[in-house]
């Protein structure tokens, strides 16, 4: 396991400062060949470069534990880490919009050679970090992997139109191609800035239903009475849940020890990192009822 997650941090890192030089290199190129549709992913890879070196100093913290900072650990780190890269990808797109847009009515001369060679460097560069991480199993190499991927895509893309600018001056579809980039990672930043609202907001998980969890647990022959259900996520893919359950009165410990370990193997498969399920007897008062019963 050890030995996997260096190997996971490693190819993260590769892909950062891959990803990094490249975007560097492609502002410069996008600046020499007056490409509005290279500057565009440039824009996107440096969001991108962003994520993975977020990506990059999760993964090598991944393993550090709670501390009295932090009970449950590092692990929202990682919203912070989308919040800012959204803020960047936003600002940026709608800088790129600005340039573009009115390119539609005058289009300019852009430098087709210098263009097909940024594109074919663009899906090297990018293939060869989407090659190191392919079949890795952790989940920020996963999402890296396809950030690398959606690159390959943007720049066949960008690859076709500088061959086209060859054959003709068709130099409006270079601010078109660039509007259609922006616009696709401006799509995805939305969708992406919504589910990271919900979980600083400590929402409940897409892919959990509390109603069918509560049914679950009061179709159990020793309960009484369910309430106070709580999930939240730490950081997307590790969850918590908490619920009071209610017993008869005349229950024992170890009937409730063993009802407590039913619900955490019902809860198996959910990814809830943290359970906490109290038990409460049929003649005892809830301190969390906003009027208490007895």
């Amino acid at each position: 396991m050890a030995h996997d997650h260096h190997h996971t941090t490693e190819n993260i890192g590769l892909a950062f400062w891959l990803n990094l030089g490249f975007t560097l290199l492609e502002i410069a190129g996008g600046l020499w060949t007056n490409s509005m549709a290279i500057l565009s992913d440039a824009v996107h890879d440096l969001g991108d470069s962003f994520s993975l070196g977020m990506a990059w100093l999760l993964e090598r913290r991944a393993q550090k534990g709670s501390d009295a900072t932090f009970s449950y650990g590092y692990g929202r780190l990682s919203l912070l880490a989308a919040l800012l890269n959204t803020i960047v990808l936003i600002s940026g797109s709608l800088l790129v919009l600005a340039r573009a847009v009115p390119r539609l009515l005058n289009p300019e001369p852009t430098n087709a050679p210098g263009m097909l060679l940024f594109a074919i460097v663009g899906i090297l560069v990018n293939g060869a970090a989407a090659w190191r991480l392919r079949g890795e199993a952790g989940l920020n190499a996963r999402v890296v992997s396809w950030h690398m991927i959606e690159d390959v895509l943007g720049w066949v893309a960008v690859l076709v139109v500088s061959i086209v600018l060859f054959l003709t001056e068709a130099y409006i579809l270079d601010p078109l191609l660039s509007i259609l980039i922006t616009l696709y990672v401006l799509a995805n930043v939305a969708r992406n800035l919504r589910k990271t609202a919900v979980l600083f907001l400590q929402g409940t998980p897409d892919e959990i239903d509390v109603a069918d969890l509560e049914q679950q647990i009061k179709a159990l022959p020793q309960v009484q009475a369910v309430h106070h259900i709580h999930t939240w996520s730490l950081d997307g893919e590790h969850h918590v849940f908490s619920a009071h359950l209610v017993v008869d009165a005349a229950a024992t410990r170890a009937e409730a020890i063993a009802l407590k370990q039913q619900v955490r193997a019902m809860l198996n498969g959910h990814e809830f990192t943290h359970t906490a399920v109290e038990i409460e007897f049929a003649d005892e008062c809830c301190q969390l009822d906003e009027v208490p019963a007895c």
